[in-house]
């Protein structure tokens, strides 16, 4: 016995370490998630799409974080997917595909706003300007799979229109993009009459200005006439092989030509003007990519014969001095293949305080890059003037800046491009927000409780009335059923009774699988996982209602009746997991979505202030976080309970110091107790959502409860079923005894 107790209490403390470590652990991850989130709040982004979460909704299973191929955008947060980097998302959409219960969609950031969107029907045609389309990047889809898919679309509907025959061209294309090469190459197949026109030398479009080798990962999509792309190539291998296909296919393509803007003629056509001369088309794809021309500093000495705005080969730099200007993802590739040749001496210069919208592997590695050396990061520069030899820089901000100097052979511009929304605008394509069809508001669709719980009452009355009708029979004592005729058909071990078990276990298999389908260890090609959460659900409460009427409701004191027991168990937990204590992690996500606001508004009003006054919002801001850490992340259940009174003591000492010192400076008195009340309402904030993180803590164990009553039920199930069938085989052969 002795034994036993000591065994039993190590085990114990085992598994309550291994929690808290867990506990503490996930607490660290979340306190993160939400740093890097509000540090990309502040420092504020042009993103063109983003996620939104449903969070009436979400389970906070995970999938859309394991689904999502840009990493750092979405993490889970008090139970809840939460946006973190949404700079970093660029539209593959694999988490709005992935999420069981439709909570996220990825939408066009203030559509609803924005002007360089252009104005489009579903033809991708421009209202304004019939016979005028767009296709790729220029529509707000980034995607090289949804260029593709927009480029065909427009040729197929230039063919659906007709040819005009003569010696006017059916289609003029420009871009030799995804979008053009695919709009092309469609326009070939219908057999029109057609151009494409490329202003660089050689066809890609924006993919051809990637960094070398960069890899591009594509989803699965059908080029026309070539047949399904595989889903990685590098940069070199993406090129080679659209090269081969508009050698093989004879494409029309004229590169090194120069598009400046088009017009429509008064028969209707189009005249397209480039830098060779006009082309006159019946129709006209413009696929010219977002970015249009490398966008310029406008400095004294950029138009030096060294300072180029795209890396095409590293190594032809080794052994230099480089500067690269800029911060995104192409800067940063471009610093980094700098920096990985021999004797390359590499800067980058970024005019932010941080890095912000970068993809996480591209931030692991630059930071890798300058721990060893090999990178050299200025952060809050920018270039001022550039002369032979050396770069002169700015360093600083809210004008506390100081001059640099930098000795350099090559100076990199990689800042972006000049939009091409002024020379769509010219050729009749409208970004007028007002003039856009109403985009449908997103908002909370609910939990989705009430078709479940519609269908899982019509199984129940089914069930019931089931039961009623045989009445005679369930009503009956377990010692009287063998004598009434209905035995032979309702009996656990006889005619319907028996297939109704066999119904229960097939639908307990086919329950579990939607834990197979929601791994990423398997192919996602097994049908939506919104499909399966449905049939998650749908097969749990069936499977209970057909194992109540197997055991022909009244389940014994057997394997059996102990698995018909843990079904219902796991239902339970189930529903509960899924319709109640979803509740406490949305309640814990709307306090910080809360809490991010105001500290934001906090952040966004003081910018505006004097000198002096933002210090003391600073000093404030600086107690206000230092407090929230203390309550929210690094205090227990019982600490922060225990800790309460003494927390908001200790704010409002520091808060108390904060205002003195902003009166010795002379801040305003109506200033100072503006700041101080959104101090104290980001505090209570920080509270409510800390008190709603342990309540999740503790009501996560219905989870794990859920989790072990599955294979608690898989057990048994597996039990009952062979003792089933070692039962039956052995009265099978007794019968036949004579």
């Amino acid at each position: 016995m002795t034994w036993a107790l000591l065994i039993g209490l190590v085990l114990v403390l085992a598994v309550a370490l291994g929690t808290a470590w867990r506990r503490r652990a996930e607490l660290g991850r979340m306190q993160q998630a939400l740093v890097a989130r509000e540090r990309t709040l502040r420092a504020g982004g042009t993103q063109l799409v983003e996620p939104v979460i449903d969070l009436s909704r979400c389970l906070g299973c995970g999938t859309c974080v394991k689904a999502c191929p840009e990493e750092g955008v979405l993490e889970l947060v008090h139970g809840q997917a939460l946006v973190v980097h949404g700079a970093r998302c660029v539209g593959h959409a694999a988490c709005e595909r992935e999420c069981p219960v439709g909570a996220i969609t990825v939408t066009v950031k203030n559509l609803a706003e924005r002007r360089d969107v252009p104005v489009l029907d579903e033809r991708l045609e421009a209202p304004h300007a019939p016979g005028l389309f767009l296709a790729g990047e220029v529509t707000a889809h980034a995607l090289i799979k949804s260029a593709i898919e927009q480029g065909t679309a427009v040729a197929d509907e230039v063919a659906r229109r007709g040819k005009v025959g003569g010696e006017e061209l059916d289609l003029c294309i420009v871009g030799a993009g995804p979008a053009g090469l695919a709009c092309a190459l469609a326009a070939q197949r219908h057999g029109l009459r057609y151009v494409l026109v490329e202003q660089e030398d050689d066809l890609g479009g924006t993919v051809a200005r990637y960094p070398r080798r960069k890899l591009v990962v594509l989803r699965p999509v059908e080029l026309p006439s070539v047949g399904v792309l595989e889903t990685e190539y590098e940069k070199e291998e993406l090129i080679e092989l659209w090269r081969r296909v508009a050698d093989s296919q004879r494409l029309a393509i004229r590169c090194g030509v120069r598009f400046e803007r088009c017009e429509r003629r008064a028969d209707g056509g189009w005249r397209v003007h480039a830098s060779t001369g006009a082309i006159d088309a019946r129709h006209v794809c413009l696929a010219l990519g977002r970015r249009g021309s490398p966008k310029k500093l406008g400095l004294p000495g950029e138009e030096l014969p060294h300072v180029v705005y795209g890396l095409a080969d590293a190594s032809a730099y080794r052994g230099r001095r480089c500067l690269v200007v800029g911060g995104g993802d192409s800067a940063v590739e471009a610093a980094l293949a700098l920096a990985a040749q021999p004797e390359t001496q590499v800067t980058l210069a970024y005019r932010r305080d941080a890095f912000f919208r970068l993809r996480t592997r591209n931030l692991e590695h630059v930071e890798r890059a300058r721990a060893e050396g090999k990178l050299a990061v200025l952060f809050e520069t920018r270039p001022v003037a550039i002369e032979p030899g050396l770069v002169r820089l700015e360093q600083g901000k809210d004008g506390a800046t100081r001059p640099l100097e930098l000795a350099n052979d090559d100076v990199f511009v990689l800042a972006g491009g000049t939009s091409p929304v002024a020379m769509l605008e010219r050729s009749g394509v409208s970004f007028d927000p007002s003039e856009r069809p109403a985009a449908t508001p997103l908002v909370e669709r609910g939990t989705g409780v009430f078709p479940a719980l519609v269908g899982a009452t019509v199984c129940a009355a089914l069930a019931l009335g089931f039961a009623v009708w045989n009445a005679d029979y369930y009503a009956l004592s377990f010692e009287e059923r063998p004598m009434n005729p209905k035995h032979l058909s309702l009996g656990p071990d006889r005619g319907f009774g028996f297939a109704l078990g066999i119904v229960a276990a097939a639908l307990i298999v086919v329950n579990l699988l939607y834990l197979v389908r929601r791994s990423t260890k398997f192919a996602r090609d097994w049908g939506s996982l919104t499909g399966w959460m449905t049939s998650h659900v749908a097969t749990g409460v069936a499977a209970v209602l057909c194992a109540l009427l197997h055991a022909a409701m009244a389940p014994q004191d057997s394997l059996g009746g102990h698995a018909l027991w843990a079904l219902v168990l796991l239902l339970a937990t189930g529903a509960l997991g899924r319709y109640v204590y979803a509740w406490v992690p949305r309640a814990a996500s709307g306090r910080e979505l809360e809490l991010a606001e105001v500290k934001l508004r906090l952040e966004r009003e003081s910018e505006a202030w004097a000198r002096v006054d933002r210090r003391f919002a600073e000093r404030v801001r600086k107690e206000l976080d230092g407090a929230i850490e203390r309550v929210q992340w690094k205090k227990s259940l019982p600490g922060r309970l225990l800790g309460l009174l003494a927390e908001r003591r200790e704010l409002e000492r520091g808060l108390a110091r904060a205002a003195a010192e902003g009166r010795k400076d002379g801040v305003a008195e109506e200033r100072i107790a503006g700041v101080l009340a959104l101090a104290r309402s980001a505090q209570r904030t920080a509270v409510a959502a800390a008190h709603f993180e342990d309540l999740r803590g503790l009501i996560e164990a219905w989870r794990w409860l859920h989790r072990w009553g599955a294979l608690l039920l898989v057990v048994l199930v597996v039990l009952h079923v062979v003792y089933a069938l070692s039962y039956g085989a052995f009265l099978h052969e007794g019968s036949a005894t004579p």
